[in-house]
């Protein structure tokens, strides 16, 4: 068995797919049968394993999963229609369809992108994260909606709907971010109505760690849809250094972050491996990409070593552990109260995303035998 000392992070991707391909058939991945970002970003990560790896079986599990998610012609069997979390799973059909050439892909692609349409906004012009929660945008909808979104739109001639997804984007960084720490909060209500948010001005009232962690991915996963040339791709170029470096100043010595990621001192905090991973993976592409720095790699090296260290094992399984479940908005002591799972779909999925990006950024570093500037 290998062990975690032994582990590089392409051994860690291929043993976390394994994992969980022996335990879940591709069509019982849960919530069983629902479209949703759990399965998405877990198979998200699978489907970049594969393109490293080659290894065809990783493919064909994410076929089947979307095969047993759609009818033949196109439709989606269990979503909720327009939420953005029940989107994101759109971005696996490119792949699909460019591996397949079959054109029910194409379909699927299309039944996806026409929820867009129906997503309510806010008066500003932002994304309701849900249709039910009038008025409110999160910070994980950057990553449920924008790549999909943004992919469609290079892919389809649909230069308007680029241009909403960025607007949410500097929106969301507006309304957000914090000025002094430089971190963004949880989600901003419109309204003033939610009960989590400051009646003055609609901000959630902490930095929760895995909401901030889908934002430099997700931001990044927009830009490589877009021409670097353009205007409003620098502007998120600087959304996505200026968060990132806020983000190192709370990096703790065991490498990871906590689940409030600016108050790791106090009591009832924990160190939470989601965020590590998704901030892991942000560095590492930022890194890979010459968006930032060697600092960048380093920091998501440290990351990747410190959430190795805290897995466990099952004989030859392995366990993605301190991992924060699926959680809405509120203050401290809620977050810091919810409970763990071990291999969820978005832990294992969070994990995925720092192992393939930390192997690429190593191995480009490597390949060119210089760092970083």
């Amino acid at each position: 068995m290998l062990t975690s000392a032994t582990l590089t992070p392409l051994d860690c991707a291929c043993t976390a797919c394994d994992t969980m391909m022996r335990k879940y058939a591709a069509a019982d991945l849960p919530p069983k049968g629902h479209f949703h970002y759990h399965q998405g970003v877990f198979l998200s990560g699978v489907l970049k394993t594969w393109r490293l790896t080659g290894n065809q079986a990783y493919l064909q599990y994410v076929v089947d999963w979307v095969d047993s998610v759609f009818t033949a012609d196109g439709k989606i069997k269990e979503y909720a229609h327009a939420d953005l979390d029940d989107i994101q799973p759109g971005i696996l059909l490119y792949t699909l369809l460019d591996e397949t050439g079959d054109e029910k892909y194409l379909a699927c692609l299309n039944s996806v992108a026409a929820q867009i349409r129906d997503i309510p906004r806010c008066e500003c012009g932002g994304f309701y994260h849900k249709v039910a929660l009038k008025g409110q945008m999160w910070l994980d909808g950057l990553y449920m909606l924008g790549p999909f979104a943004a992919e469609y739109a290079r892919r389809f001639d649909r230069p308007e709907l680029m241009e909403e997804i960025v607007q949410e984007i500097l929106l969301m960084r507006e309304y957000t971010r914090d000025e002094k720490t430089g971190l963004w909060y949880h989600a901003w209500d419109e309204s003033r109505q939610a009960s989590w948010c400051d009646p003055e001005t609609g901000l959630a009232p902490e930095f929760w760690g895995r909401s901030i962690g889908w934002v430099p991915v997700g931001i990044q996963d927009v830009m490589a849809q877009m021409e670097p040339e353009r205007d409003d791709y620098q502007k998120l170029a600087i959304a996505v250094k200026d968060l990132l470096k806020s983000v190192l100043r709370y990096q703790s010595e065991d490498g990871r972050w906590y689940q409030v990621v600016n108050k790791g001192s106090q009591e009832g905090n924990w160190l939470e491996n989601s965020c590590s991973c998704l901030f892991a993976a942000g560095l590492a592409r930022a890194a890979r990409t010459g968006l930032m720095g060697v600092e960048a790699l380093e920091a998501a090296q440290r990351a990747f070593e410190g959430v190795v260290k805290s897995l466990e094992w099952d004989g030859e399984d392995l366990l993605v552990n301190y991992v924060c479940v699926g959680t809405g908005v509120g203050d401290y002591r809620f977050y810091c109260e919810r409970p763990c799972s071990i291999n969820d779909l978005h832990g294992v999925g969070a994990f995925l995303l720092m192992c393939t990006e930390l192997e690429e950024a190593v191995e480009k570093s490597e390949s060119e035998n210089c760092r970083f500037t």
